[in-house]
């Protein structure tokens, strides 16, 4: 039986798969593990990008939450909400007025966040045991740049200058 997470090996005169079907096939079974790693911490995988962002970023709103988690403004709020009332983060008044709220890790967050990132390490060791440290940091770098290169909008993408399209495949 096969593996439904490796693709067959593929007819002599096929294309190789696009990059986006590889990267789709690997965030599906990332997500997999990460879903059942983090419910072993009493979190999602929306709480945890969330608190993650809390970490790295001074008290973003729950708009930019929602963009980052790829859900809703209302689905973020609800996820905010459940947050502030487990103790994990705190919802402070914004210092220049008005009703923004400042949101913030609490240290109970905080360390459930560590906890759940020593799960996710061992994911990633496992996931990256036959890469090296050289093409670790080259693969980091470089899905950093296909994500920053892709809005946040699909409805801006234009056509790809001509310069970029990749060669036609052969006869």
């Amino acid at each position: 039986m096969t593996d439904p997470g490796v693709p067959a090996a593929a007819a002599p005169d096929s294309p190789p798969p696009r990059v986006s079907y590889l990267v789709f096939r690997l965030e599906r079974r990332i997500r997999a593990c990460l879903d059942e790693a983090l419910a072993r911490h009493g979190l999602t995988t929306t709480e945890y990008m969330a608190l993650s962002e809390l970490r790295l970023r001074d008290a973003p709103s729950s708009a930019d939450l929602a963009r980052i988690a790829f859900v809703t403004p209302q689905a973020m709020n609800l996820v905010i909400r459940d947050l502030e009332q487990r103790g994990l983060i705190r919802r402070d008044p914004h210092p220049r007025g008005g009703r923004a709220l400042r949101t913030r890790l609490t240290p109970k967050g905080l360390n459930t966040l560590r906890r759940c990132d020593r799960s996710l390490d061992s994911i990633e060791a496992v996931m990256l045991a036959d890469i090296g440290e050289t093409d670790r940091t080259t693969l980091a770098e470089t899905l950093t740049l296909c994500a920053r290169a892709l809005p946040h909008d699909t409805r801006t993408l234009t056509s790809v200058p001509r310069s970029q399209k990749p060669p036609p495949p052969g006869p």
